[in-house]
């Protein structure tokens, strides 16, 4: 009886946290409206946390199974060697830099289209035989793709030698934008590696040294352009300038180092924006070049790939601002930004998605991610090796296919920040700064580790009433 006695009465009697259940002052969290971005410590918070399948290719592959996807994507890169004009892509940009050696102008010739930094980077080259370059192009070009996916899969937090790198790995093997750029030996793997890394040093709030990475890529080839808009959405105006300035300043201190630089006005620029020839026409997937091919006026084919292209661009920012999971939606933003360059772009080729296919690969093992749309996987199997498509085979043809692809994934992206528009819903913004009206104790954003020169850290401020 002396236990009944000194027991709590009501319903709340023997429930365990009952003291908690008290009414709590509701939390107004005000951080800066810049956009900062920091990675979970965790492989992942309570709506990106790996889970079932994700856990599973998390997990280390058997070191056979990481033999034979190496195998698989050996074999591809050995049959792109078999063909005699392997690695012409990259043979262009070493015949523009032993033409500047022998007192000419690169952009004499009409197929050298990088800006003027390329062709200072490919010196080195100019002193390797053309049967070794034969040889190294296409196996270096391999490497730095698998480079950038190993990189992509860091972004999750996964390892080299996991599951899902072992089906990547063995799934580049059979994908036709890898091989077409280990034949090519295009520089667009420059921006793969390029973009991963960017990405990556966002999330350790790195944005300055993100921009550089970017410049640098830019003032090569100015594929990552498109990332420029990340920093404006992340009102990062310091990584700004650096991604702009380096590349700017690269462009005109070669420029000025070469005999008539000004070719690339008068000759270089007009090829690129007439879609260049007939010879490279035909692989250009870009809604301006294939729509006319359909039948649509040219006129109505630019305004819809305009609209379509603006369309995009708002969801983008409607992703960024949606928040969610950081690493899902750093990756989502930035690839939903370059599939909108490439539905608008002429040339835009099937080997430029290798630039954020892995990376959006990797974000399967989050829940909610794009990636794990059924959508996401049939726009990829018209590129599968072997698989063959009636009346869709053949170079004159094979733009239809990539264009399901581009356009099949920017549309699964597309879908994936619509849905997420609500979670930006308790957020307002007044005079720079976004205030949350959530009650949660997760803070909507981490402090800001921002490494641009000149800059301190600060830290998020935070009030309870």
């Amino acid at each position: 009886m002396g236990a009944a006695q000194g027991r709590p009465r009501g319903a709340a009697a023997g429930r365990p946290g009952a003291e908690e259940g008290r009414a709590r002052p509701r939390r107004v969290r005000v951080v800066r409206g810049r956009g900062a971005v920091n990675a979970p410590d965790g492989a992942g918070n309570a709506a990106g946390a790996p889970a079932g399948v994700g856990r599973w290719l998390r997990g280390r592959a058997p070191w056979p199974a990481l033999l034979a996807a190496l195998a698989v994507c050996g074999l591809d890169v050995a049959r792109v060697m078999a063909n005699p004009r392997a690695g012409m892509d990259n043979a262009v940009v070493v015949r523009a830099a032993r033409a500047l050696l022998d007192g000419g102008s690169p952009y004499a010739d009409k197929r050298f289209l990088y800006l003027p930094g390329a062709v200072f980077a490919a010196l080195p080259q100019t002193v390797v035989d053309d049967r070794v370059l034969f040889h190294a192009v296409p196996v270096v070009t391999a490497l730095l793709v698998l480079v950038g996916v190993a990189l992509s899969l860091r972004i999750f937090g996964i390892r080299a030698d996991s599951r899902l790198a072992a089906a990547v790995t063995a799934g580049l093997g059979v994908f036709l934008p890898f091989h077409g750029l280990v034949h090519l030996g295009n520089w667009t793997v420059v921006s793969a590696v390029a973009f991963p890394v960017a990405l990556l040093l966002i999330l350790r709030e790195r944005w300055c040294a993100a921009a550089c990475v970017i410049g640098v890529a830019v003032a090569l080839k100015p594929m990552l352009v498109p990332l420029y808009v990340l920093f404006v959405l992340a009102r990062r105006w310091r990584a700004l300038a650096w991604a702009v300035g380096i590349p700017v300043v690269v462009s005109v201190l070669a420029a000025l180092a070469m005999p008539r630089p000004g070719l690339f006005f008068t000759r270089t620029l007009p090829f690129l924006l007439h879609g260049q020839d007939d010879y490279a026409r035909p692989f250009d997937a870009s809604w301006t070049t294939v729509l006319p091919r359909l039948g649509v006026p040219h006129l109505a084919a630019l305004a819809l790939a305009a609209a379509a292209a603006v369309g995009v661009l708002a969801l983008a920012r409607l992703r960024w601002r949606a928040g969610g999971p950081e690493r899902m939606r750093l990756v989502e933003c930035a690839s939903l930004l370059m599939l909108a360059a490439f539905l608008v772009s002429r040339p835009s080729f099937l080997h430029y998605m290798l630039v954020v296919l892995p990376a959006l690969v990797a974000s399967v093992v989050e829940r909610g991610s794009a990636a794990r749309s059924v959508w996401f996987w049939l726009a990829l199997l018209p590129q599968l090796i072997g698989v063959r498509w009636p009346y869709l085979e053949g170079a004159q043809r094979h733009a239809f296919k990539d264009i399901v692809m581009i356009t099949g994934v920017a549309a699964v992206l597309a879908a994936q920040a619509w849905r997420t528009r609500s979670r930006a819903a308790g957020e307002v913004t007044v005079s720079g700064r976004v205030y949350s009206l959530r009650s949660g104790r997760d803070p909507v954003n981490h402090p800001d580790r921002s490494d641009c020169p000149g800059r301190a850290d600060r830290s998020d401020r935070s009030e309870t009433r």
